[in-house]
């Protein structure tokens, strides 16, 4: 199975900004909606945002809402994620995934997941 590659992860401080960017080599992404998800230590993962497929809508979990900004580019098979103003609660591995068509057309919740996890990225924000 194609498994997603996530990298643009680092450390910054509060306030500071970071882009990740995710690519699956081997699928074709525009087959889907796509989404971001994290896991913090000792937490379960939980979504962040999505994409539909179309691109027309864009969905957010509320903590991230006005600061994260999800975009795909279907040209380039990839799916990114600006997180600005970034809080030490945003502190985790994220993830990106292929959900189904029929995702993200009025909630980041409750997505599908079509793509084995990759490796991800770890985002640390220090205050």
């Amino acid at each position: 199975q194609v498994r997603p590659v996530e990298t643009g992860g680092g450390a910054v401080q509060a306030g500071g900004s970071l882009r990740l960017s995710c690519t699956a080599p081997g699928l074709t992404l525009d087959d889907f909606a796509l989404a971001w998800f994290r896991q913090a230590p000792g937490k379960e993962r939980e979504e962040v945002s999505c994409i539909s497929f179309t691109g027309r809508s864009t969905h957010y979990v509320d903590s991230v809402k006005g600061r994260f900004t999800i975009s795909r580019d279907n040209d380039k098979n990839t799916v990114d994620l600006q997180m600005n103003d970034l809080k030490p609660e945003d502190t985790a591995m994220y993830y990106c995934a292929a959900v189904t068509r029929s995702d993200c057309k009025t909630t980041v919740r409750g997505l599908h997941v079509m793509t084995p996890w990759g490796q991800g990225t770890q985002v640390t924000v220090s205050s």
